[in-house]
C-alpha cells in the first residue's frame, strides 16, 4: 500500500497561485518521505489568504518559480495513487502546469474527502473539512502547511482503509460509487439550490458575487450538480465564495463588494471560506473520477 499526499496553499483566488507544495509518501500505513517547498507564484498576494497559512510576498522572495520544482512534483507524483483531501489541490496542480504550458503528468488521484463520507456516515453530508475528521481520529497537525496538511490527509486515508477492511485499490473504485445518502434538488428562489449528493463538492456552500462569464441561474445550476448548496448571500455556514474572474483582483483593493467584504469578515473570526475565481470552480465542478 503506497500512495502519496499532496497539499498546497495559494496566494490569491487563483488556484494557480501556488506559494507553497507538501508532498508526502506513505508506504504500507507509514510515513517514509515528506518533501516542501515554498514557491514564488509570481503573483499578488491576498490578504485574506495570507491571514490564513501566513505566507507572503516576503516569505518566497528567494523561494523557487513552480518550473524550477515542476519535474520533483512530477518526479513524485507519477507511478503512485495521489492523494488530496478535497479537490482542490488537484485543481489547483492542473492549473499551475497549464499557467507556465508545461505538460501535465498522467497522475492517479484518490480525493481523500470522498472516502470520509463512504466510511463515517454521519460525516457522508458535512463535517468532512480536514481539520474536523483529524480532530475525530485525533490526528494532530499544523492546519495550512502544505506538508502538514498532505500527512494529514495520508493519515486519515490510513483510518479509513482500516475502518472500511477496503484495499486502496478498491477506495479508488468505491468512491465511484454513490454514498447510499439521498438528497432532494431544485431551486426555492432565484440563485438558490440544493446540492446534487453524489456532487464531487457536496457539502459545500457556494454563494457567487462579481460579473460572472455567464448568467447567475445557470451558474448556479452548475455549482448544484457538482454538490454545492447554493445561497444568495455570506452566512456563517458559506464555505465557498465564487468571484467572477475580473473581479478577482478586486479582493486586495477597497471595491470589493459586499459579500466579499463580508466573507473577509467571517474568514477573520476562523470561519473556512475558501474565495474562488470562476474560471478555477468550472475547473472544480468538471473534474470526473
Amino acid at each position: 500500500m503506497e500512495f502519496t499526499a499532496i497539499d498546497v496553499e495559494t496566494a490569491n483566488a487563483d488556484l494557480a497561485s501556488i506559494c507553497q507544495i507538501g508532498l508526502v509518501r506513505f508506504s504500507n500505513g507509514q510515513r517514509t518521505d515528506t518533501w516542501e517547498s515554498l514557491v514564488n507564484p509570481e503573483d499578488y498576494f491576498d490578504g485574506v489568504n495570507v491571514s490564513i497559512h501566513g505566507i507572503d510576498e516576503s516569505t518566497v522572495a528567494d523561494a523557487p518559480k513552480f518550473p524550477d520544482v515542476s519535474c520533483v512534483v512530477s518526479r513524485q507524483l507519477v507511478g503512485t495513487v495521489v492523494v488530496c483531501h478535497t479537490a482542490f489541490d488537484r485543481a489547483a496542480i492542473g492549473a499551475v502546469f497549464a499557467k507556465y504550458g508545461e505538460a501535465l503528468p498522467e497522475i492517479t488521484w484518490l480525493d481523500t474527502a470522498r472516502v470520509v463520507r463512504r466510511t463515517w456516515l454521519d460525516l457522508s453530508q458535512r463535517g468532512y473539512g480536514l481539520a474536523n475528521v483529524a480532530e475525530r481520529l485525533g490526528i494532530q497537525f499544523q492546519h495550512h502547511n502544505a506538508a502538514e496538511d498532505a500527512r494529514a490527509a495520508g493519515e486519515i486515508l490510513i483510518h479509513a482503509i482500516k475502518e472500511s477492511g477496503l484495499s486502496l485499490d478498491e477506495w479508488r473504485e468505491r468512491v465511484k460509487r454513490p454514498i447510499g445518502a439521498t438528497s432532494g434538488s431544485g431551486s426555492s428562489g432565484q440563485i438558490t439550490r440544493d446540492g446534487n449528493p453524489e456532487g464531487p463538492l457536496y457539502g459545500e456552500v457556494a454563494v457567487f458575487t462579481g460579473a460572472l462569464s455567464l448568467p447567475r441561474r445557470e451558474a448556479a445550476d452548475i455549482a448544484a450538480a457538482g454538490g454545492c448548496q447554493v445561497d444568495g448571500s455570506v452566512t456563517k455556514d458559506t464555505t465557498l465564495l465564487i468571484v467572477g474572474d475580473q473581479d478577482a483582483r478586486k479582493l486586495a483593493g477597497h471595491e470589493m463588494s459586499a459579500k466579499q467584504r463580508k466573507a473577509e469578515q467571517l474568514i477573520s473570526k476562523g470561519q473556512p471560506i475558501r474565495v474562488l475565481r470562476e474560471t478555477d470552480f468550472r475547473s472544480l465542478v468538471a473534474i470526473e473520477e
